[in-house]
């Protein structure tokens, strides 16, 4: 029986851990300890060993490039090991790569740990878990946090923990993937094409995808690992990192600029042009990309994709499924409808989380690069540009996100009643039309007389906030649209919708 008094629920992030790992900014003290660190790696391994009589199971461990990383990472190592484990430390890695150390011929780990947490503040920290079959879902985290908790043991003899090396063989496999699709060995000569890493784990693509194919990478920025994240936030939805990697394409004359998130599961690009190729856009150059080689497949969004997208995906002989917020459910959606014989090919959300079904269905921000510079080689020798592959992508003239704070104990339930009474509002409302399909909170769309474009009010799956975007295709209708909102809004006082309001009155 177990007496122990932990509880490690708040570190708990549905599919991975997240906490605060150092000092440094005022009231947020350290809740990832080195206590709770080893009680964690101890519920992964005891979780890991129950689901198979294999003994003794082996598993990588990396980090990305995060101050507190190399701490965590060897907190974590040391009690897997301790727990009789076969521990392989990889260093610097990106989190694709240590699912990959899974699949990959010679390594075949029994999982694998990825010390990340993602785009957050250089405080934070966190751990990313996998087996051969893919992240670990919401519930497996809530067993291993379970575990963690009690006192229980593995009882079997201390393995060790040697170092490793996995990012050559996982650059190589996608500079393989590269000259196999153009027929060439060193297909980028003659290109020019900048990476911007934020500081983050992404800098290995430039010296160990591009180079060696002969790409141009002078001009790429911020390469070096550096955990404190000097220059911009590595987080491809932050407005100071597209500026960041734009200012780089134009002032090189780079014909595609990337940028990476911290640990490189999310990605997104910067044409020739300058223009952005993030959001609503990748995800239609991705679709029209795969819609040629897979004519009537399913791409799974999250729920806040514009119209204009649903349009162009339906042009291409394709079919837009919105789903939720989130990119396990985005990921484990698009696993359902495939399960069920509905082809989809493809996984994503607009914050750049994008996984295929022809790679294990891993969001993977690399993965998502290398097939843009496979298009980008292509069309440059059959006379086409990138981004002539969305010209046919409507995108609205104004969008705008607020998020609007809940003040109350169980804003669960507060928020709900706010989309129940909405519903039945919007059914009220001339010019009003609730969308059909929608999985995740209520989204409205508005005729030409009411704002000319939609909105869609959710409940955050982990805060105590409701965001609302809207986007019209009219100068001054997101005005409009929040105008017509407002009077609705307004009845809710735990509701913060200051910034809405602000927006009606303009």
């Amino acid at each position: 029986m177990s007496t122990s008094l932990k509880d490690y629920s708040r570190l708990r992030n549905e599919s991975d851990i997240r906490g605060i790992a150092i000092e440094g900014v005022p009231g947020q003290e350290v809740n990832l300890t080195e206590e709770a660190c080893r009680d964690i790696a101890r519920g992964f391994a005891l979780w890991l060993l129950d689901r198979t009589d294999k003994r003794p199971l082996r598993v990588a461990v990396g980090r990305d490039s995060r101050l507190s990383g190399p701490k965590l990472l060897e907190w974590m190592a040391d009690s897997l090991s301790g727990q009789g484990i076969s521990v392989t430390d990889m260093g610097l890695t990106s989190t694709p790569a240590m699912f990959m150390t899974t699949k990959t011929p010679g390594y075949m780990f029994d999982g694998a740990v990825m010390v990340t947490a993602s785009h957050l503040p250089y405080n934070r920290n966190g751990y990313k878990f996998f087996t051969p079959e893919g992240g670990l879902e919401a519930s497996d985290i809530k067993s291993i946090v379970s575990l963690a908790n009690g006192d229980r043991t593995s009882g079997l003899e201390p393995a060790g923990v040697d170092k490793g090396e996995f990012m050559q063989v996982y650059s190589k496999r996608l500079a393989d993937m590269i000259r196999t699709a153009c027929g060439e060995e060193r297909p980028l000569e003659g290109l020019k094409i900048v990476v911007d890493a934020g500081n983050g784990a992404g800098g290995f693509y430039a010296s160990g995808v591009l180079e060696p194919l002969g790409a141009d990478t002078t001009g790429s920025r911020y390469l070096e690992p550096d955990g404190s994240f000097p220059n911009h936030i590595p987080n491809p939805e932050n407005k100071e990192a597209m500026e960041s990697i734009t200012q780089a394409v134009l002032e090189s004359g780079a014909d595609l600029g990337i940028i990476f998130d911290t640990d490189v599961d999310r990605a997104g690009a910067v044409l020739k042009d300058g223009s952005e190729l993030n959001r609503n856009r990748l995800i239609a150059m991705l679709s029209a990309m795969l819609l040629r080689d897979h004519p009537k497949t399913t791409i799974v969004t999250d729920s806040v994709t514009s119209a204009g997208l649903s349009e162009f995906i339906a042009s291409h002989n394709g079919v837009h499924h919105r789903f939720k917020r989130g990119y396990r459910n985005v990921i484990n959606e698009s696993i359902r409808l495939n399960s069920q014989g509905i082809d989809s090919q493809l996984a994503i959300e607009t914050s750049g989380h994008g996984a295929f079904k022809d790679n294990y269905f891993l969001d993977d921000g690399a993965y998502i690069v290398t097939r843009l510079i496979i298009e980008l080689s292509r069309g440059v020798k059959r006379g086409y540009t990138l981004g002539s592959l969305i010209d046919g992508l409507k995108e609205p003239v104004e969008s705008r996100e607020f998020r609007m704070n809940l003040d109350c104990e169980d804003f669960k339930s507060y928020g709900a009643g706010i989309i129940g009474e909405l519903e039945t509002y919007a059914a009220s409302r001339p010019g009003w039309s609730i969308a059909p399909s929608n999985y995740e909170g209520i989204r409205v769309n508005l005729d030409g007389e009411h704002g000319n474009g939609w909105f869609l009010l959710r409940l955050s799956l982990h805060e105590p906030l409701m965001p609302l975007n809207i986007e019209s295709d009219e100068a001054g209708g997101v005005k409009k649209i929040a105008g017509e909102l407002s009077e609705f809004i307004l009845r809710w006082d735990r509701l913060d919708s200051s910034s809405l309001i602000s927006a009606a009155k303009g």
